[in-house]
């Protein structure tokens, strides 16, 4: 009886944390006020050269996001002059509830709504409007972990598990990185899928209309990548690389 009595509140706890993010995410594609998007570094393998990067992050490490989304924004006809605006939050010392190894919706559906529970109650955010988007960056030492976990940004819930690097040089990739997830969270679809995980023709491209087609000198932000053949493609090195293309500007609600 106890055991389902804990699993029954722990269920109920989990709809009203979903009921309330699902009204919240009517507001995030309006477009009438700025996006409050607050990042909480994690150390993800716990090495001091983590902690130590972790130590010197600052709120205008992630400007250029910020730059990126006023620039697409005036592109599309967005009358607003700042879509998102990104502050650093207090450092988060638990790692987040892992995704199931499995495609089974249930599972799926239980962990995105863990996910939910735990990013509301490990915050700790100062006095005043809560955040609309909520992304917490667990940060690996490239020179001990070169390869990184798929990142995950959820729209039902405003959240994002996004896995970097904690190296000065990977920084504005990194950005390109939490950029990608933080459109996820607003509604933006991949555009890229295959075995090699290739943007996808034309939709993942920042100019399906080029000629010759490859090489594509930009990425499409949910494409991934750049597409310099059909069987290659490249991360940007920043996002002056990358553009909004139409379909995610249609997810995004910035044209019809």
């Amino acid at each position: 009886m106890f055991e389902f009595l804990r699993k029954f509140s722990l269920l109920m706890a989990l709809f009203i944390v979903g009921l309330g993010t699902h009204f919240s995410m009517q507001n995030t594609t309006d477009w009438r006020e700025s996006l409050r998007v607050t990042v909480y570094p994690i150390n993800g393998d716990g090495l001091d050269s983590t902690q130590r990067y972790i130590d010197e992050i600052e709120t205008a490490d992630f400007g250029s996001i910020e730059q990126f989304m006023r620039n697409e924004a005036e592109r599309f006809g967005i009358d607003i002059k700042e879509p998102v605006r990104i502050v650093v939050g207090h450092e988060i010392f638990e790692q987040p509830p892992e995704p199931p190894r499995t495609a089974n919706p249930f599972k799926i559906a239980y962990w995105s709504l863990k996910l939910r529970w735990w990013s509301n109650s490990i915050t700790n955010d100062p006095p005043g409007a809560d955040p609309d988007i909520r992304l917490f960056l667990v940060y690996f030492d490239p020179n001990v972990s070169p390869t990184l976990s798929h990142s995950l940004g959820l729209q039902k819930g405003l959240v994002g598990i996004v896995n970097v690097f904690s190296a000065a040089e990977q920084a504005e990739t990194n950005n390109f990185v939490v950029a990608h997830e933080l459109l996820h969270t607003l509604g933006a679809t991949d555009k890229y899928g295959g075995p090699s995980n290739l943007p996808v023709f034309p939709v993942g491209y920042a100019d399906p209309n080029k000629f010759p087609l490859y090489p594509q000198t930009q990425a499409e932000i949910m494409g991934g990548r750049v597409a310099l053949s059909e069987t290659q493609a490249a991360i940007p090195a920043d996002l002056s690389q990358v553009i909004i293309g139409p379909s995610t500007a249609v997810e995004l609600r910035w044209i019809e």
